[in-house]
């Protein structure tokens, strides 16, 4: 029978394994046994029933109806549970390897490829390698079913499938059977011997002179010593990597050179902490291939201020000088890729951590090409935007030994240009560092597939096997057996890829850190923004959006307009004299507003009385100013409207500033930030836009940090509130949020909240404002004002009374959504459960426990504040 067809038959079947049966005359010289006697037991192959002994029965000469008069009743139960399959009643499912072709009458077929079979009852489903539906069959008898075994052929459709051995139920429900995936935390050990170390070659000798005596004039050079590893591994709080086990000496020191210890620079390991030395050892195995067959990639996604930088410049410096084998170096080139603002940051870590003297690190700018470093030899680390990566051709051309993406959470679609570019590089060592955590799963597939490509099989695999079922599971309407496989799927696909990924949240570090006091503030509008806020909401553009009869773009104009509001009429103003003329549903949002305006916006007047928010901000940072001069302060807005607003504030209470949005040229952003951390800095603020800044940016100049608009993703929100609060800071940390309460901020303030907690653990990157969707009765929502102190604090139905923050979180038993319920310190999984242990605190309390906002308190109509300190965790 031709079978080159089915990759089995090229490659073998671990399910069907011919074992070698010697003839009964030449076995150790003993008599065959007599007929149904019970030999020794074998264990059956991977494949079959686990955790079942199959017996060998001589069964010559005799049916299997009179074997069962023969033997014991133990090997009649023997026998059914072979013939069940994996121990499966006559009433579940059944699982087979099988090989498949289409239906033909001729005697050598060639068989087209590998499938599963699953049977139940009488019916049968083929299903390819990616977990496709390619056939089905039903009406079977249930006897010819339950006795399909090995060897035996079935018609499946218009397919013929032969079975070549029994899947358990545990590889189909883990989706092991489909995918060849070869992943280990732990090598086999090897019996056989490394290769011998290659013996040293003789030193060369001149020839002899006359009566065979040598040339004594000339000493005989010395045979060279063993490797020594480059630092002493056996110092105080030395990091000494794992040494490779014998597999991996197998594959990877064909030379037989000996084994060296790579020892951690001890310059850098008086900088580590424990985390961050788990974290290098950790890299470190991942690159070498130590904990994951073939496989030499790794994500490190730690939380912000973890120090992920510092462990990537460890794991390079390390890599550039060290090895395992003869202590030659692992890598001779780095290439480190990061956002354009962080580029010059990079340079400047490589600098703190090593110095100048011990590596040259070659940032590419503008003025610094990459052609330049290509034609050098004193650089061995090259840093590099993702903008520039795409119009540098040079890089595609050099051989690194690794590739560190910062941010990498922008390789979530493998269509994009980015990412093909990064994935032709011929570096198979690969290191993702992300702080932000995603629930898409083709997202996750994406950057799974750039750092261990294959790992989890074709995208249709992936899809078929881990992502349709885990997401049919969480349906409500799954069934039960939906769930338990979906539960499996998704248990599996964490085995595989937590061998590689490692994610530690930012309580391990809590305690390195001054403690950080987090405000949400909800301010008070004013009567120019409420009288222009019920304008909007009566328009009939938005009663369109309410009514069904717009389209997403139209909804995300409102909602636009709506935010600018908020910040302040001033910015919904200039919107007015540019979209003024109704030739579209966006511009006609705007018509018959200008009236609604005083008379000083026509003659660009400014006024901070029109914005509550600005009112808020004005005195704080008057307060600020007054009681602690020499702290400093970071403004975030999401918008450039809104910072030259901020701007125009500063200018006008005197205030000296520096600032950072889109604009600012990327070879002085890192300037910008050293320069306002420095002691001796004369800026006061630091106008920062989150978009262009918000990421990897170390603003520890700054204690005070006020984030003045919310944006749709929280994960940006906690980014930019963690420019502050990071390694290095000294000071207590103050963070205010400010939003217009009962307006359309407080409404996102709780998408936000109810969506992933307060926490930032869980956050869909895919789903930002520009692509999200909306229902009428989430717009009908959105579209509201509500004349209330707080909604929020209304909706969490607290039992606190306003005004008495005293309170103790313990006795504040509700949450945003579920009344009557208790113990929500226990259920912090819960919408808001960790909103309501904060210190709810309404706007005519006595005071706010706060120095700097009681000086502000006219404006605040309602405050929640927690405090993050490792003295109260």
């Amino acid at each position: 029978m031709r079978r080159s067809g089915a990759p089995s038959q090229v490659f073998g079947n671990m399910a069907k394994k011919p074992r070698f049966v010697p003839p009964g005359a030449s076995l150790a010289g003993r008599p065959d046994p007599p007929v149904g006697t019970l030999l020794e037991p074998e264990p059956l192959a991977p494949k079959l029933s686990t955790g079942n002994v199959l017996y060998k029965v001589n069964t010559r000469s005799t049916s299997l109806s009179s074997l069962a008069t023969n033997v014991t009743p133990i090997t009649i139960v023997v026998i059914k549970e072979l013939r069940s399959g994996s121990g499966a009643g006559s009433d579940g499912p059944r699982y087979f390897s099988v090989m498949w072709c289409k239906a033909s009458g001729r005697k050598h077929k060639r068989w087209q490829g590998d499938a599963v079979l699953v049977t139940r009852g009488r019916t049968a489903t083929l299903k390819d390698m990616e977990g496709k539906d390619i056939g089905k069959g039903s009406g079977y008898k249930v006897s010819e079913l339950a006795s399909l075994g090995e060897g035996e052929t079935l018609m499946i459709g218009a397919k013929q499938v032969e079975v070549m051995g029994l899947v358990s139920e545990l590889n189909y429900n883990k989706g092991r059977c489909f995918l060849d995936v070869h992943v280990e935390k732990e090598e086999p050990k090897i019996s056989a011997p490394p290769p011998s170390q290659r013996p040293a070659s003789k030193p060369f000798c001149r020839p002899t002179l006359l009566g065979g005596e040598t040339d004594r004039g000339v000493a005989k050079p010395q045979e060279e010593g063993p490797c020594k590893p480059r630092h002493d591994p056996l110092a105080p709080g030395a990091i000494v990597m794992p040494r490779p086990s014998t597999n991996h000496q197998w594959a990877y020191n064909k030379a037989g050179l000996p084994l060296v210890d790579v020892v951690v620079d001890p310059y850098l390991t008086t900088h580590l902490r424990p985390h961050q030395r788990d974290g290098l050892l950790f890299l470190y195995e991942c690159v070498m291939g130590m904990r994951a067959t073939c496989r030499y990639g790794a994500i490190l996604a730690d939380e912000m201020g973890l120090g992920k930088t510092l462990q990537s410049v460890a794991l390079t410096w390390t890599l550039l000088k060290q090895g395992p084998y003869g202590g030659k170096p692992v890598a001779k080139l780095v290439l480190v890729v990061s956002p354009g603002s962080l580029v010059q940051n990079w340079g400047a870590e490589f600098k703190k951590w090593l110095g100048c003297e011990r590596i040259n690190v070659y940032t590419v700018n503008q003025d610094q090409r990459v052609e330049l470093f290509a034609a050098s030899t004193l650089h061995s680390v090259l840093v590099i935007s993702y903008e520039m990566l795409l119009r540098s051709l040079e890089v595609q051309k050099l051989e690194f030994g690794l590739v560190i993406c910062d941010e990498g959470h922008r390789l979530k679609n493998s269509s994009i240009k980015t990412s093909s570019a990064l994935s032709g590089l011929s570096c198979t060592r690969r290191v993702i560092l992300t702080g932000t955590h995603t629930n898409d799963l083709q997202e996750f597939y994406a950057i799974i597939e750039f750092v261990n490509p294959g790992i989890l099989g074709s995208s249709a695999a992936y899809r078929k096997v881990y992502e349709e079922p885990i997401l049919r599971s969480r349906q409500p309407i799954c069934t039960e057996e939906e769930r338990v496989l979906g539960e499996e799927r998704a248990a599996e696909l964490s085995r595989l890829t937590g061998l590689f990924i490692l994610r530690r949240t930012q309580e391990i570090i809590n305690r390195y850190l001054p403690p950080r006091l987090d405000w949400t503030v909800f301010c008070s509008p004013s009567s120019l923004q409420r009288e222009l806020y019920q304008v909007l909401l009566s328009h009939r553009v938005i009663r369109a959006c309410l009514q069904g009869s717009t389209q997403t773009h139209t909804h995300l104009a409102c909602i636009t307009a709506l935010k600018k509001l908020c910040n302040h009429p001033g910015l919904l103003y200039s919107t007015v004299q540019e979209r003024s003329d109704g030739s579209s549903a966006e511009g006609s949002l705007y018509e018959g507003l200008r009236g609604v305006f005083p008379e000083s916006y026509s003659s660009g007047g400014f006024s901070t009385a029109d914005s509550g928010k600005l009112l808020v901000l004005s005195d704080l940072l008057t307060t600020i100013h007054h009681l602690s001069p020499t702290d400093r302060v970071v403004l975030v807005s999401n918008y450039t409207q809104t910072l030259d607003l901020l701007q125009d504030l500063c200018v006008h209470l005197g205030y000296t500033y520096c600032r950072l949005d889109g604009n600012t040229p990327t070879i002085q952003r890192q300037r910008l930030v050293d320069n306002f951390n420095s002691p001796h800095s004369a800026h006061f603020l630091f106008l920062l836009s989150s978009k262009a800044g918000g990421l990897g940016l170390n603003l520890i100049g700054a204690s005070h940090l006020v984030l003045y608009d919310i944006d749709w993703n929280p994960a940006n929100d906690i980014q930019a509130m963690s420019r502050v609060w990071r390694d290095g800071q000294k000071k207590t940390v103050h963070i205010y949020r400010l939003l217009t309460a009962g307006t359309i901020e407080e409404r996102i303030f709780q998408r936000q909240v109810s969506k992933q907690g307060l926490s930032g653990t869980v956050v869909d990157l895919g789903k930002g404002a520009e692509h999200t969707s909306f229902s009428s009765n989430e717009l009908r929502d959105l579209f509201s004002l509500t004349d209330t102190p707080c909604l929020t604090h209304e909706l969490l139905h607290c039992s606190c009374k306003e005004g008495e923050d005293e309170a103790p979180a313990s006795d504040r038993p509700c949450q945003l959504g579920r009344q009557g319920d208790r113990g929500g310190a226990r259920q912090k999984h819960l919408s808001m459960s960790e909103l309501i242990q904060w210190r709810h605190f309404a706007g005519d309390t006595h005071t706010f426990r706060d120095a700097y906002l009681d000086h502000a308190r006219t404006h605040i109509s309602f405050a929640f504040q927690s405090t993050i300190s490792h003295i109260t965790q």
